[in-house]
């Protein structure tokens, strides 16, 4: 449990590691517009935003810099990707704070810093070259801003893209989705892949998170008319979205944007401050992919229950059914597609981003690099 004095240290330190943003505007009487989320925060001087971790400083927006939160490497099924180099290695990194206050969530360490005392993460002094570096020890092929909300840390982000882009890594963003027009276009020419949680389909429960629901709508139709290969995620839970109404609607939604966008219907588990639902059930899983199928998703998906889900995790052609990647939890069983990305039966292109050929997993299991460097810990505690 987290004192107040250190509550109050870890502010300190995140308020020194700071630059100026990109991601605003100025308004009269000191006031700043933040557009790194759907929240568009009017801020005054001296006042954060709802985010806790962009603030108003003098009639600038400051933002976090030179720092993260946390480091670990993925299989990039774990985040999940599963029409994106299977296999790969995705070097994840966050910072602190989200825009949204979710009572499940699985993050909440990272992502609810400065808004529960209970959430203190000492940050990691980095620089865009180090995390490069160490990914590229680690064999990865991906770079992902994950972990907190990453919209609301994109200048940071774009900063470590474009070293990653140097290098020859490929980038993603793992998101709640509540962006808006300006970040997007910011984040568009830095970034590869796109998870979008899409968490609802009522409002009124996205209202209930801290959000709104049209912001992220907005969000994914915009993603997908840039070209950025998106996925999508819906954590299922009893009681809350997994009605037969609610999945349809939401199945209907992306399939309006395109059927070939994956959907990935995963298991609510008690955690954080939501332990009053059921732990989502496997046949709870296969009615909602049933659902998204029969609305006319072509790559519907079951994840968190490996072994318990029949063929969900597998990934298949919608032309003639054959079996294309073959999966269990996160390793990589089977992969048949050819080196264009085509069903090798009847040679229909499957949507994704493909390497030329598979190459063997390096981990199917997240771990934390040993190289990182305990020395460069900012300290929270004097």
């Amino acid at each position: 449990m987290a004192t107040t004095t250190q509550t109050a240290a870890l502010r300190h330190v995140l308020e020194e590691n700071v630059r100026e943003g990109e991601l605003y505007e100025k308004l009269d009487r000191g006031f700043v517009r933040c557009f790194a989320c759907g929240h568009c925060c009017r801020i005054p001087d001296a006042q954060l935003g709802v985010c806790k971790v962009r603030f108003n400083r003098g009639g600038k927006l400051y933002v976090p810099w030179g720092y993260v939160g946390g480091v670990q490497c993925d299989p990039i099924e774990k985040k999940p990707f599963f029409h994106a180099y299977p296999g790969a290695l995705a070097y994840s990194f966050g910072m602190l704070g989200c825009d949204l206050h979710c009572s499940y969530c699985q993050n909440w360490v990272t992502s609810q810093a400065l808004r529960d005392p209970s959430a203190v993460s000492p940050p990691l002094g980095v620089t865009p070259k180090d995390l490069v570096e160490d990914a590229l020890r680690q064999g990865a092929k991906v770079l992902v801003s994950t972990y907190n909300e990453p919209l609301i840390t994109s200048e940071w982000a774009v900063e470590i893209f474009k070293e990653a882009r140097a290098a020859g890594l490929m980038t993603g963003f793992v998101s709640n989705g509540n962006g808006t027009p300006q970040a997007l276009e910011y984040l568009r020419p830095w970034v590869d892949l796109y998870k979008v949680d899409l968490k609802s389909f009522d409002d009124c429960h996205y209202r209930q998170l801290g959000g709104r629901i049209e912001p992220i709508l907005e969000s994914i139709r915009r993603l997908h008319e840039m070209g950025l290969w998106i996925e999508i995620v819906t954590l299922v839970i009893p009681g809350f979205n997994d009605s037969d109404d609610e999945l349809r609607r939401l199945a209907e939604f992306l399939v309006s944007v395109s059927p070939d966008i994956p959907w990935h219907v995963t298991a609510f588990h008690k955690d954080y401050k939501m332990t009053d639902p059921e732990n989502t059930s496997p046949a709870t899983l296969l009615r909602a992919a049933a659902i998204g199928k029969r609305a006319g998703l072509r790559y519907v998906y079951a994840g968190n229950l490996p072994g318990h889900v029949g063929d969900l995790e597998n990934t298949r052609c919608p032309s003639c059914h054959a079996l294309l990647i073959e999966r269990y939890g996160y390793l990589i069983t089977g992969y048949h597609l050819t080196a264009n990305g085509c069903c090798p039966s009847c040679g229909a292109s499957t949507p994704g981003r493909w390497a030329a050929k598979f190459q063997e997993q390096i981990t199917d299991l997240p771990y934390v690099p040993r190289t990182r460097r305990r020395s460069n810990l900012i300290s929270i505690l004097h």
